[in-house]
């Protein structure tokens, strides 16, 4: 397995907005996310108001360093503010994990004129960026993509199409992944360069107002500016680490999910009556409410400790990622079923979050690694652990 050491990113002189940390999220939440979570759900899109609203709270790259328009948020922070953010609506989340995944990429591998073109507007959110990695016959598995880039005048000409893109219907800049004769590149791409195409994608199972698309690129121009980090770098590095900082943000919406599962459960079942007598005294019913409670503070200190891991740039929070984005997203899918049990009948409607939460919980079990991929990795490191050299990190 390839190592990327994600290193805490530097500060600088310019503030961008007010100061971000978990209780104003929440707070911020609150008000704003929650009580709109299932109407966004049911239309399939959040709203530009609260797009607007992210970038005055300055959450869409917090962690980005104060002379670019950030904050220089610690990754600990940024963990715990995407854990309140998935707590109210994990297809707002998500829009914020691949921004977060391509302003990470441009500030870890970008070169000092892409990183002062892009870097402000995405602290502010002006322009939104989106992570292209998925296509209609490949997923996370980098050697499986077809969508090609070739040396042409001086840059390069990208062809093919990605699909399932969070954020593709809004995005105003693309990370996209490409094969070369030799290697794995990765380009920033414009929107709003000549052969990009954008196609919503309406209808899908959970986080069904993340705004996902399918992006064409035919025989886009592109110049030698648009790459990212030596291409030799691309499946090895730049992916890697990208796709790291992404399931690390996903592990923290889980812990989220969890969370508001288990406030939605405690709710109900303090309020429902079954015989005469209140549903928070059955015994089975406490014992659910007993297994969030435990799993949702194991998780939250899982993605702790990766998040602590990545601020001290020690190589090890590569597995601990894992380990968190494996837990966490079990733990969700299996207490929103949970959840939607003990709502009974009102649990299938939309007139109850849990319906949500459970779909938007099975997504955190297939994204930015499957589970069985998960399972098999984490698996790895537990035998390379017990072989001597070979440096395992559990």
């Amino acid at each position: 397995m390839t190592t990327t050491v994600v290193s805490p990113p530097a500060g600088g002189t310019r503030t961008g907005g007010p100061a971000v940390d978990r209780a104003s999220v929440r707070a911020f939440v609150d008000e704003f996310v929650t009580p709109y979570a299932d109407d966004w759900d049911q239309a399939g899109y959040v709203p530009g108001e609260l797009l607007e609203r992210l970038g005055a709270l300055g959450l869409w790259a917090p962690f980005l360093p104060r002379r670019l328009g950030g904050q220089g948020l610690d990754l600990v922070t940024l963990g715990e503010v995407h854990e309140e953010v998935g707590r109210g609506c994990s297809s707002v989340r998500s829009l914020l994990t691949v921004h977060t995944m391509l302003s990470w990429a441009l500030l870890r591998w970008g070169s000092p004129g892409q990183v002062e073109r892009w870097a402000p507007s995405l602290a502010d959110g002006s322009v939104r960026g989106v992570f292209c990695l998925s296509e209609p016959g490949a997923g996370s598995d980098a050697a499986g993509i077809t969508t090609s880039a070739v040396p042409h005048r001086g840059g390069w000409l990208l062809n093919g199409r990605k699909k399932w893109t969070t954020g593709g219907q809004i995005a105003g800049l693309f990370l996209v992944f490409a094969h070369t004769e030799t290697s794995i590149v990765a380009l920033l791409v414009p929107k709003d360069t000549p052969g990009v195409r954008v196609t919503p994608i309406n209808e899908i199972f959970g986080t069904r107002a993340s705004l996902l698309a399918e992006i064409d690129f035919d025989h886009v121009e592109l110049g030698p500016d648009a790459l990212l980090g030596p291409s030799s770098f691309a499946s090895g590095m730049v992916l890697s680490g990208t796709l790291d900082l992404g399931r690390y943000s996903v592990a923290c919406g889980s812990v989220g999910i969890v969370q508001a599962c288990l406030d939605a459960s405690a709710d109900y079942a303090g309020r429902r009556t079954v015989g005469g007598a209140a549903l928070r005294e059955l015994p089975l019913i406490r014992a659910k409410l007993t297994d969030m409670v435990t799993d949702v503070r194991a998780a939250r200190l899982l993605c702790r400790q990766a998040g602590e891991l990545k601020d001290a740039g020690d190589p090890s929070t590569i597995m601990a990622t894992w380990v968190a984005k494996y837990f966490a997203s079990t733990a969700a899918a299996r207490h929103s079923t949970e959840a939607v049990q003990i709502h009974g009948a009102n649990g299938l409607t939309p007139d109850y979050p849990v319906a949500r939460l459970m779909r938007d919980a099975k997504v955190t079990e297939i994204i930015e690694g499957s589970n069985e991929i998960q399972r098999l990795t984490i698996a790895d490191e537990a035998f390379r652990e017990r072989t001597p050299g070979t440096g395992g990190t559990l």
